[in-house]
């Protein structure tokens, strides 16, 4: 019986998605990158590139359909494809709020859905769900970003417990600050309202919307690289945790909203914090 595993990983033609599917291809396995564009910057003979637009129900069945045709199985399934969206909650228009949510949360769902029935039939499978710290707390002006993390947390923690005695693993991995270009050239920004301008500037350091961002400039952080390796060591580890937390400080991060939550229940009546 073969050890090779076929993946499927989107939002791969740059950042965590590609240096994931490098990762994956030198370690021996298959892998079906997917973009919206179906262009990788790279070529191997266990690679295979797929159009798809994470946003219709449609082509994530199709993708998934023809990744499990083609290689007669899945085996992991990592649902990468995502932005972020910079806009107070007011300042949100109808077509922001429902872009980000049918990509970052509608998205792996439907791949999610699409994957279940045949990893059952295979018995075994893992579904890796790429979040961030920003699925544990969540910070102003990014409050629609932070909506489509937690609402994949939510139903990803119901779907552990539902499929975990069909032999499916499933893994959220949070992630906190990443040297990509997703906090820079790739943020997506609602129209500003001047009353917000104060609060751009203390937190980002800049009332400017869209801040100037060099094209070829990350957002620093943890090289996509080293939480690639992070996330390949776990899937082939026999099991984990379901909140997989990697990168530089996002221990510190997510351990500082638990205790903030912590510490505000705790004003309540019923609310005992223990030392």
């Amino acid at each position: 019986m073969t050890t090779t595993k076929t993946w499927l990983i989107t939002g791969a033609s740059s950042g965590l998605g590609l240096a994931l599917t490098q990762r994956v291809l030198a370690a021996g396995d298959r892998v079906v990158a997917t973009s919206r564009l179906g262009a990788l910057s790279v070529q191997h003979p266990s690679l295979t590139v797929m159009r798809l637009d994470p946003a219709d129900r449609d082509d994530c069945w199709r993708a998934i359909q023809e990744t499990h045709e083609d290689a007669g199985r899945l085996d992991v399934l990592v649902n990468n494809a995502g932005y972020g969206l910079v806009g107070a909650t007011e300042e949100v228009s109808e077509e922001n709020a429902r872009t980000i949510l049918d990509v970052d949360l509608l998205g792996p769902l439907w791949l999610t859905q699409a994957a279940l029935p045949l990893m059952r039939v295979q018995g075994t499978g893992h579904i890796v769900q790429i979040s961030s710290t920003g699925g544990v707390g969540a910070m102003p002006l990014l409050g629609l970003y932070n909506a489509a993390k937690w609402g994949l947390e939510g139903f990803t923690e119901s779907l552990a417990g539902e499929v975990s005695s069909m032999g499916v693993r499933v893994t959220l991995v949070e992630i906190g600050a990443m040297d990509t270009q997703w906090a820079t050239s790739r943020m997506q920004f609602s129209a500003p309202i001047p009353a917000y301008d104060a609060l751009r500037e203390r937190l980002f350091g800049t009332t400017v919307v869209p801040w100037p961002s060099d094209p070829g400039a990350t957002g620093g952080g943890s090289s996509p690289e080293a939480i690639a390796e992070g996330i390949l060591a776990h899937v082939t580890a026999p099991e984990g945790p379901l909140r997989l937390v990697l990168g530089e400080g996002s221990a510190d991060q997510i351990r500082m909203v638990l205790d903030q939550r912590r510490q505000d229940y705790a004003r309540q009546p019923g609310f005992q914090v223990e030392d």
